[in-house]
């Protein structure tokens, strides 16, 4: 498996794809997986429900939305991968944050749903043969690809990892 071809995802991805220096999608999991989890067990509680300005997530609402993105973001492969057409719908980040409720949400749980969700992605992922990883599909309204998918997940992390490295800690 090599890395995606930007050409065949969404501009505004590209910066995700751009964060992933793996160039095998099921390597770049398995090696930001544990590494985001250990990060993750090593923020100090008193971190967790900060915001650093009032109209931004707190690191929990970042992890929600993480899990959550991670989700559809599956979703949206596993649909193209089994070659259904339906345009799929984009969704509002921050409605998604919004109604969460994740302030209200205890961080270990939130861990073990990550690591269940992670669990998810990289069998999912793994399960996909070549063809299935070269499928397009339509999502918000424009056209990806499995594999661009795949690494827009993982490019999404490190993203957010950078984001809380410097905002927040």
């Amino acid at each position: 498996m090599s890395r995606p071809d930007i050409s065949r995802v969404p501009e505004w991805y590209h910066r995700y794809i751009n964060q992933v220096s793996e160039t095998d999608l099921a390597e770049a999991i398995r090696n930001q997986t544990s590494d985001f989890i250990s990060f993750l067990a090593s923020l100090p509680a008193d971190k967790i429900d900060y915001r650093y300005a009032e109209d931004k997530w707190t690191i929990k609402e970042v992890l929600q939305h993480i899990i959550d993105a991670e989700r559809i973001f599956a979703y949206r492969a596993l649909c193209f991968a089994r070659k259904d057409t339906t345009p799929l719908p984009g969704f509002d980040e921050n409605s998604y944050a919004e109604n969460s409720k994740a302030s209200g949400r205890d961080w270990n749980e939130m861990l073990e749903e990550f690591k269940a969700v992670r669990q998810s992605t990289a069998i999912l992922f793994k399960s996909f043969d070549s063809d299935q990883l070269e499928t397009n599909g339509i999502a918000s309204g424009k056209t990806v690809y499995v594999l661009g998918i795949g690494f827009i997940i993982v490019g999404h992390i490190n993203h957010h990892i950078a984001v809380i490295k410097e905002k927040y800690l």
